[in-house]
């Protein structure tokens, strides 16, 4: 089936998707029309009945009916590695910090410009097989690589948030004294931002990247979080993956509450800031991160592959937190959400079994959300994308379903069904296209 590579165009499908104010849309047989500028400019009931006292709108384009296909907003991956993509599925049975000096460090080092000019659209393309149509990307230190990785993205078409990655404590950057390596990498990013950070109307983003606490000296964090708000930019970094990773930030930083502390007092904290795991926090850091509307980036699959730990997803969501999926690939071994999301719903039940976890699960339409729409939500980006609404860009992805049924099944009109069907038996040829802004995405 040949899908349109640009807008205009109008979709006849069936639909799913949250909604902005809660709950979710579900339709047979919907109508999806997007307008010149990439937006959606009506979404309704086939042949032409509005939903949610929308008024149809009128469309000069033939639908290209495109059924038994499901449309649904595009995936967010809040926290990806670039460099790192190459050893995912290696490691395994790897502490985080044995796994981050054997596997990780060795392929930040060599990621030089050649290296991502031919790895940054592989995994563009990738992400877009897997219906990631948004992604928080972490690069490595050198910064003619990461102009090579934005400028993959810019071709690609998908939305994308990058950043170098800073670090002048247990650094793989041996050549210059730690004084230089903190001038440089603040200088380099600070560079990096002016020229990337808005192009394409806000389809590029910039993030300034600390590697984590452990590789950052305090003025590396406060400098980097200062650089991040006077840019109007995000910045990212992980926090409490791992308990020995914990136990060696709270000796490094003595004078901190704790791990959440060692970034407060950055003055990391804030709307646009994204920290990955958040796994074993206390109930101080988790009222702090909350009050300071920090996000978070949950990472089901990795924190399972390198036995960190498993987040308290339904406690968190319950006292406020903003929480989006990440994929956090290498340590996680793929970049689908579906997959994240599946790994996710398996751990919270394990949690729960075990007996501390809450008695109120995500159900699949939730883990669904927070693999879009909670993404969006994360990344301030709420009203833009993440949804199948009018007036939102049409970030959409269109799935199979079918590739989901198993022998002896049949597909399932439910919108729980049809939602816990796309995630606990996702298939990896199942995306069948991509668009960002209405523009198909190379996959």
């Amino acid at each position: 089936m040949k899908l349109p590579a640009g807008p205009p165009f109008t979709l006849r499908a069936q639909l799913l998707t949250p909604l902005g104010g809660g709950g979710h849309q579900f339709e047979s047989d919907a109508r999806i029309t997007v307008d010149r500028q990439g937006r959606l400019a009506s979404v309704e009931r086939w042949p032409g009945e509005p939903l949610a006292g929308m008024e149809p709108a009128a469309s000069s384009e033939p639908a290209l009916d495109i059924r038994p296909l499901t449309v649904m907003p595009g995936m967010v991956d809040l926290h990806v590695h670039l460099p790192q993509t190459p050893s995912a599925g290696l490691g395994y049975g790897l502490d985080l910090l044995t796994w981050l000096g054997r596997y990780v460090f060795p392929r930040e080092q060599a990621f030089d410009v050649a290296t991502a000019r031919s790895l940054a659209p592989q995994v563009f393309r990738a992400m877009a097989r897997a219906g990631t149509t948004t992604a928080v990307v972490y690069g490595a230190i050198w910064a003619p690589s990461l102009d090579a990785a934005f400028e993959a993205a810019e071709r690609h078409g998908i939305r994308a948030v990058i950043g170098k990655v800073m670090m002048d404590e247990l650094t793989y950057d041996d050549g210059l004294p730690r004084e230089r390596i903190l001038e440089t990498s603040l200088r380099q990013s600070a560079e990096l931002c002016e020229k990337w950070d808005g192009r394409d109307a806000g389809r590029l983003r910039y993030a300034f990247t600390p590697r984590f606490a452990l590789s950052c000296s305090a003025e590396m964090l406060r400098e980097s979080a200062a650089l991040a708000q006077s840019f109007g930019a995000y910045w990212q970094t992980p926090i409490s993956e791992d308990k020995a990773e914990v136990a060696q930030v709270r000796q490094r930083f003595p004078e901190a509450r704790d791990y959440l502390d060692v970034y407060d007092r950055a003055g990391a904290l804030g709307e646009r800031t994204i920290l990955a795991h958040a796994i074993h926090l206390s109930d101080g850091e988790i009222a702090r991160l909350i009050e300071s509307g920090s996000r978070i980036a949950h990472c089901p699959a990795s924190n399972l592959f390198l036995a960190s730990g498993v987040m308290p997803l339904a406690r968190y969501l319950a006292e406020g937190a903003v929480v989006g999926l990440g994929s956090d690939v290498a340590g996680g071994p793929d970049l689908s959400m579906l997959g994240q999301a599946r790994l996710g719903a398996y751990a919270q039940n394990a949690l729960r079994a075990a007996g501390g976890g809450s008695a109120e699960l995500v159900d699949a339409l939730g883990w669904l959300r927070l693999a879009t729409l909670g993404g969006a939500d994360a990344l301030g980006l709420a009203s833009v994308l993440g949804s199948v609404e009018v007036g939102k860009e049409a970030d959409l992805i269109a799935v199979d379903g079918s590739l989901a049924v198993p022998p002896g099944g049949s597909e399932v009109d439910d919108p729980l069904e049809l939602a816990g069907r796309l995630i606990f038996r996702s298939h990896p040829e199942m995306v069948v296209g991509a668009w960002v802004r209405g523009r198909l995405l190379p996959a």
